[in-house]
């Protein structure tokens, strides 16, 4: 017998992660904390579980405009489901996807990993609950596999550019790395990030509390060059689970020609592959050009859309997709005849 339910509180997650069994969180924006921070900025939630005697399932959601969305925000990497392993997993996802109908008549989960299986086991429930399942990639995530290389393993294989940056130019700024939450550091980097080209922080009350229960478990990474006593480049990363996670970077394009971001870098990934011995650097979603000087594969992120088609306003949102779909044909057979010709 499988029970489903929703919560308007993520209290229900951190009650879940006490129990036997508890469901694994590979990374920070699977705990039911990151999910309470979210809750915090001003996200309201639309928990939904399914439980068995022996095992229970969640799927962290809100809803906005009548439609239903992961829980999350810009600063998170990924979102899945939170879910044993196995069939018994994939019976209460399932009980979860044929529920939410009466919820909602669309859900659009994003951004789901696949290496883990996620999208899926995802698009599987979703598909057999009755929903109209499309699965389409939607970012893509740089990483780097250490592969058991040291630092200087690694840095010989870096793009000579790069190698040669910060031979000539490392010794210009400070370094410092703080693994525990410093008020005064951490100033530095929201003043650095303020006055660099990046867009002004949504929620960095949210942030600042990450950091610094990310510092009390011992998991924080924040990097920080100074030239002449003065922050100019600031990074913040995280390490769990034999990952290092790049959160955020900045640097001042007053002093671009420093090259402050390439040397404070390059102290971090060496801080986290010669220290903290992590098998994967993981610099998040965006497809940026110069992510590729420091990492070497990359991963799909995915959008998982499902349509209830038999909703009344599930049809009309399958017909558009319908269209886009006719659209988005015509236009690469118009691409691919102008190339032939």
């Amino acid at each position: 017998m499988i029970e489903a339910r929703y919560h308007d509180s993520v209290n229900v997650l951190q009650d879940l992660s006490l129990q036997d069994g508890a469901v694994a969180t590979p990374s920070p924006f699977d705990r039911a904390e990151w999910y309470a921070l979210l809750a915090d900025a001003g996200l309201t939630p639309l928990i939904a579980i399914a439980s068995d005697n022996e095992s229970t399932a969640a799927l962290a959601l809100t809803e906005e405009n009548g439609r239903i969305k992961p829980l999350r925000n810009w600063y998170s990497f990924t979102w899945r489901q939170l879910a044993p392993e196995g069939e018994a997993g994939d019976r209460l996802l399932l009980e979860i996807a044929r529920q939410l109908k009466s919820r909602g008549h669309r859900v659009t989960m994003e951004p789901v990993p696949t290496e883990d299986g996620s999208a899926d086991r995802l698009s599987r429930a979703f598909k057999a609950a009755g929903w109209r399942v499309e699965t389409t990639p939607c970012d893509l995530n740089h990483i780097l596999n250490v592969n058991g290389r040291s630092f200087a393993e690694y840095w010989a294989s870096r793009p000579g550019p790069l190698r040669t940056t910060l031979k000539r130019k490392g010794k210009k700024v400070d370094v410092a790395i703080h693994t525990e939450f410093d008020e005064v550091a951490w100033s530095h980097y929201e003043r650095v990030y303020a006055e660099s080209w990046k867009p002004a922080e949504d929620h960095p009350h949210m942030l600042r509390a990450f950091a610094r229960a990310e510092g009390a478990a011992g998991r924080l990474r924040l990097g920080l060059a100074f030239y002449d006593g003065e922050a100019v480049a600031a990074q913040f990363w995280t390490v769990e689970n034999k990952t290092a996670f790049i959160h955020k970077l900045a640097h001042l394009e007053s002093y671009k020609q420093l090259s402050a971001g390439t040397t404070l870098s390059a102290a971090l990934f060496e801080h986290v592959i010669d220290r903290d011995h992590v098998d994967l650097v993981d610099f998040g979603t965006g497809d940026q050009r110069y992510k590729a000087d420091w990492m070497e594969d990359t991963r799909l992120r995915y959008r998982i859309d499902c349509i209830d088609p038999g909703s009344p306003k599930g049809w009309i949102d399958l017909a558009r997709r319908w269209v886009s779909r006719i659209r988005r044909t015509a236009s690469s057979k118009l691409a691919q005849g102008r190339a032939a010709g």
